[in-house]
């Protein structure tokens, strides 16, 4: 009697696990959530620590980081069904110094199971050049103080911006030894017409999936280390110092893949 009665609770529980999972399953068109990004950056398999970590590229060349800086932007979504949901107001400016910098959310995600996730690196031209009212919050070139995200010479955001220092770069004045790359340029423009605008698609392993009660988050490993070895290799004792547009392609080829995506949470709220 008692393996009976244990028999029909087993059975029992097992309807009530089954029933939860087929309601989270179940999408509701009229839902809604977000999707947050959460950016992990490394130097290969190495946590990027400012300032104190040392690194090695893939030249022999040893590196120190301190300052690692980049937008954001453009990010869209793609279902299992192929619908495209996009993002194109919002703009994220990731800094390593800055914990809740590395948490980009995008609200009102329709629910959905979403199996690729694409965003820009960067400042489209669009905003790039629209009126300054427009360009608030992470885009306002006078909120940067010290991160000095933007380029009053050129008028441009600086998409990306590594900085650290090296034995092999050349002693500076204060006895240093400084690297900085700085990325920009969104092309168009009258006398550098580069374009340094680079776009990341990437799969997701196992889909986010939207529902009412479930925000999704996309964790991505961001690896620098890429910076240097990509589609060019790059050594900093030849390339140390890079402010200008055109100089900078080399190096936004290779960011481009730097990003990865580790893992995606699906959990219920």
């Amino acid at each position: 009697m008692k393996t009976n009665k244990f028999f029909t609770f087993l059975v029992f529980l097992v309807i009530i696990i089954t029933g939860a999972s087929c309601k989270n399953d179940e999408i509701n068109p009229n839902d809604k959530n977000s999707i947050t990004l959460s950016f992990d950056n490394k130097v290969g398999d190495k946590s990027l620590v400012l300032g104190t970590g040392a690194y090695t590229n893939s030249s022999g060349e040893d590196f120190t980081v301190t300052t690692l800086n980049y937008f954001i932007s453009n990010v869209s979504f793609k279902k299992e069904d192929g619908t495209v949901v996009k993002f194109p107001n919002n703009y994220f400016l990731v800094k390593q110094s800055d914990a809740g910098s590395l948490e980009a959310e995008l609200k009102d995600v329709p629910a959905g199971n979403y199996k690729e996730v694409s965003f820009m690196v960067g400042v489209d031209s669009t905003r790039s050049t629209s009126d300054i009212s427009q360009r608030v919050g992470v885009l306002d070139p006078a909120s940067y103080g010290d991160d000095g995200m933007y380029w009053a010479w050129n008028s441009g955001y600086i998409f990306f911006k590594f900085e650290g220092t090296s034995s092999v770069v050349p002693t500076n004045a204060t006895g240093k030894r400084p690297f900085q790359l700085h990325v920009g340029g969104f092309g168009g423009m009258t006398t550098k017409t580069a374009n340094n605008l680079r776009t990341v698609t990437l799969p997701l392993a196992n889909a986010a999936t939207v529902r009412g009660n479930i925000a999704p988050e996309v964790h991505l490993f961001v690896d620098i280390s890429k910076v240097f070895n990509g589609t060019t290799q790059i050594k900093l004792a030849q390339t140390n110092l890079v402010h200008g547009i055109t100089a900078a392609i080399p190096i936004a080829d290779n960011y481009k893949s730097m990003f990865s995506v580790d893992h995606v949470h699906n959990d219920a709220q």
